[in-house]
């Protein structure tokens, strides 16, 4: 068979074959598509990078601004707006840095980690949704994939 040459996303349904120099685009695009109508239609309260911190809080608090702002790959001011919107929402909780009184270190409070679980509780139930309108050959080959999926995700950068 020969590998596809038609442009990412173009709604081919054809799979890619496994030396197809599209087959990382399409994969690309259609898991970007996937988190983003997860996203939409979970009714988001919360911007994507807003998430993102509570969730990185979560697995690592408390963590100063600086180590947050390094951990999301976004700049200091960009991080200190992001934390001002979470504390306003009561989201999260400063604590004086006790090894640097100048510092704040950022943990969720309450509010934030019920906020997560209710996060993830409905995307979870909208990608059920979805999984159960899938043909069950289409079913089978995402339950299969999932291993080499979480692979990709643990795979350390070069």
């Amino acid at each position: 068979m020969a590998p596809s040459v038609g442009r990412p996303g173009s709604g081919s349904s054809d799979p890619p074959e496994l030396d197809d120099p599209m087959l990382p685009a399409r994969l690309r695009l259609a898991i970007g598509r996937l988190n983003r109508r997860i996203r939409v239609d979970a009714a988001a309260v919360l911007p994507p990078l807003q998430t993102s911190v509570l969730v990185t809080l979560e697995e690592h608090e408390p963590l100063r601004l600086s180590e947050l702002a390094r951990r999301e790959a976004v700049t200091p001011p960009t991080m200190s707006r992001v934390l001002a919107a979470l504390d306003d929402a009561g989201l999260l909780v400063r604590t004086p840095d006790p090894q640097d009184a100048r510092s704040a270190l950022v943990e969720l409070s309450a509010e934030g980690r019920s906020m997560i679980e209710r996060l993830r509780t409905e995307r979870t139930a909208v990608l059920a949704e979805r999984l159960e309108r899938l043909a069950p050959e289409h079913r089978e080959a995402l339950a299969a994939a999932v291993p080499a999926l979480e692979a990709l995700v643990t795979l350390p950068a070069e």
